[in-house]
């Protein structure tokens, strides 16, 4: 039979109250934020949010099947948008689990390096810009081409480049860089970079700063083989300091490079837990979204790994998305990438706390939140 509280007898009810504080306190305890929701979900659904699957923005449909799989994003390759991309990505978008969007990310950097200039509109090359252009001119230009970005559903820009690089060329095999950087003096590119970040942001486009620790001055470029940076030493005098200048702004992303840096280990950045969780997470304390430059670079390969073993050691290392280039098999690499970070889970060579972590970061970046 069970006391109504007012019939209880005394003693009961001074121990009623602790229980009920233990209760409420326990419920506060498991308030649902994005990872306790995460927790709840596959290994597999959540080694797909960290890959972002490159496409045609001829033909984004093709990435369909990977989106309804929950892919986190998709990265645009081309030279010439189609002028109904907004209306095809719409329909992309619409395949995502849940409907909690998708970050549609492409390369407008500016000179050479654009994608859908004849949709959005062309910018100069970045040397040009960081040479003629005042901090509120490039702002400005950037934000009118990022208006445009995100009227097409493209919601994510691959730039600024903020390597420190004053070589008057343009990019090449042996020169990742050349014109792509804003100037060889560090504090004009950490105040350019800064600028061109803000006018992405001021058009609703997330910009991702690149390629941490700085490529200005590598000894090659890491598409077509190893490639070094400039020693650890003298990147943190005159190669970091763009990266700290985008951070203490707010930077929301940022993208790792492929290269070796002397003095941080053997590894390319992209994979080396001192370059991401020791640096840019711990002394820097970049709370951000973490993305690895392309797994298919040479570089990747020359240093022993295939892009899906790549993968997995850059999630350990402490980046939350990887990418991969546009050719061969996009459907069975993009599956080869989620099972091998699945399977690094399960024997225990991944934690599950870390692949929660990324994919917490990749939902952060877009300001999904899944309790709501």
């Amino acid at each position: 039979m069970s006391l109504a509280p007012s019939a209880m007898p005394s003693h009961s009810r001074s121990t009623f109250a602790p229980a009920l504080s233990a209760a409420s306190s326990s419920a506060a305890a498991t308030a649902c934020t994005n990872s306790t929701k995460l927790a709840g979900w596959s290994n597999r659904r959540l080694a797909m949010l960290t890959i972002a699957v490159p496409v045609s923005e001829t033909s984004v449909s093709d990435a369909t099947s990977e989106v309804s799989a929950g892919a986190g994003g998709v990265l645009l390759f081309g030279s010439k948008a189609p002028s109904d991309l907004g209306s095809r990505l719409t329909t992309l978008k619409s395949h995502v689990p849940g409907h909690l969007g998708l970050l549609v990310m492409t390369d407008e950097e500016g000179g050479g390096i654009q994608r859908m200039a004849n949709l959005v509109g062309s910018l100069p090359w970045p040397a040009y810009m960081g040479t003629h252009w005042t901090s509120a001119q490039i702002q400005q230009n950037v934000t009118k081409v990022a208006k445009k970005m995100a009227a097409a559903q493209v919601n994510m820009d691959l730039a600024p480049v903020v390597d420190v690089d004053g070589r008057n060329m343009a990019p090449s095999k042996t020169n990742p860089d050349g014109w792509r950087s804003f100037s060889g003096n560090t504090s004009v590119v950490s105040k350019a970079g800064v600028a061109y970040m803000n006018g992405l942001r001021a058009g609703g486009v997330i910009p991702v700063v690149k390629h941490f620790p700085g490529l200005g001055g590598s000894t090659y470029n890491s598409d077509f083989g190893p490639a070094r940076t400039l020693p650890w030493s003298t990147l943190q005098k005159v190669g970091i300091p763009p990266f700290t200048a985008a951070i203490k702004a707010g930077a929301p992303a940022i993208m790792v490079s492929n290269n070796i840096v002397p003095g941080l280990g053997t590894n390319p950045a992209s994979l080396s837990p001192t370059a991401i969780s020791s640096e840019l997470r711990g002394k820097m304390g970049f709370k951000g979204l973490v993305v690895t430059d392309s797994l298919s670079a040479k570089a990747i390969s020359a240093a022993g790994f295939s892009v899906p073993a790549a993968a997995v050691q850059a999630l350990r290392s402490g980046a939350d998305m990887v990418m991969f280039d546009l050719g061969g098999n996009v459907s069975s690499q993009t599956s080869s990438i989620a099972t091998a970070i699945t399977n690094a889970v399960t024997g225990g060579h991944l934690s599950r706390s870390r692949l929660i972590d990324a994919a917490g970061h990749v939902l952060a970046v877009r300001h999904v939140n899944l309790c709501s």
